[in-house]
């Protein structure tokens, strides 16, 4: 149901907040009109898929994320350009030019995703 984007309009990447701390910001990909199946979504469900959205794309890492090498004593769970799992309903959401953002904790991060298409919410 998601259709993958990465951030590539400037206007929008000059207004995206710095995170700070431990913090990453997530870009949350665009629910997409359609089911797999071809229905279309009523606006309600695609409202809550947004909501409860369990992907998203690592478009920036606070300062000190995975900085904590005796909670990360393997290094970072995902970098800049992944795509992550995280847990429903976590992080602080916003939009910036209509587009949803999240900024969550680094240890939020459940795992990485080669291609998030494919993945809803159980």
């Amino acid at each position: 149901m998601y259709a993958a984007n990465k951030i590539e309009d400037e206007n929008l990447k000059a207004r995206l907040p710095e995170p700070s701390g431990y913090r990453l910001l997530i870009a949350i990909p665009e629910v997409s009109e359609k089911t797999e199946g071809g229905v279309f979504m009523p606006d309600g469900l695609k409202k809550a898929e947004e909501t409860a959205s369990i992907i998203g794309f690592v478009v920036k890492a606070g300062p000190e994320a995975y900085g904590d090498e005796n909670k990360f004593p393997n290094g970072p769970w995902c970098k800049e350009g992944d795509f992550v799992i995280f847990r429903s309903y976590s992080g602080t959401r916003f939009k910036v030019l209509g587009k949803e953002f999240r900024l969550i904790n680094d240890d939020t991060v459940e795992a990485v995703v080669e291609d998030p298409r494919g993945y809803s919410r159980a």
